[in-house]
């Protein structure tokens, strides 16, 4: 029975990999370290067409990734992510940082992942890189090109 189980599996995840080497979002998005095909698909599916965010910071605040803030007495006060809209694109974003930390220590995520990870501690340090990942994912999927270390995209710094 297990191998049998074990063979569903494999049937099944041979046919995801050839839905994300069909889906030329999920082609752009695994050019990202960290982003594998099953993660591609879940990412494109959950954000859907690009076109309808304006910018990457509204994307950042669809996903809820973005601080929540309120202001009294002419101050301004950040508190932690909304954690509105899809909690399957923040779990997936968190899975993706973590894999781009590991596999590319170097890269600008895992730079900034390091330095916020001692500044602020690791559950905020990944949050503020997942976040970092998604506007990387956004200029990827507005600009149509593979995702390249030197090129992050206008708003991205």
């Amino acid at each position: 029975m297990l191998d049998a189980l074990n063979q569903e599996i494999r049937k099944v995840s041979h046919r995801i990999k050839e839905e994300a080497i069909e889906d030329e979002d999920a082609r752009l998005l695994m050019t990202i370290p960290g982003i594998s095909y099953y993660s591609a698909l879940l990412i494109a599916g959950e954000i859907g067409d690009i076109s309808r965010f304006p910018d990457s910071d509204h994307l950042v605040s669809y996903a809820g990734l973005s601080p929540s803030t309120h202001s009294s007495g002419g101050r301004t006060y950040h508190g932690p992510i909304t954690k509105q809209g899809s909690k399957y694109l923040r779990w997936v974003l968190n899975q993706v940082t973590h894999a781009n930390v590991r596999s590319d220590p170097d890269g600008t995520i895992a730079k900034f992942y390091e330095k916020l990870r001692r500044e602020k501690g690791p559950q905020k340090a990944i949050v503020a890189a997942s976040a970092k990942m998604l506007r990387i994912i956004y200029w990827v999927l507005k600009e149509r090109r593979p995702y390249a270390e030197e090129w992050q995209g206008p708003d991205h710094g």
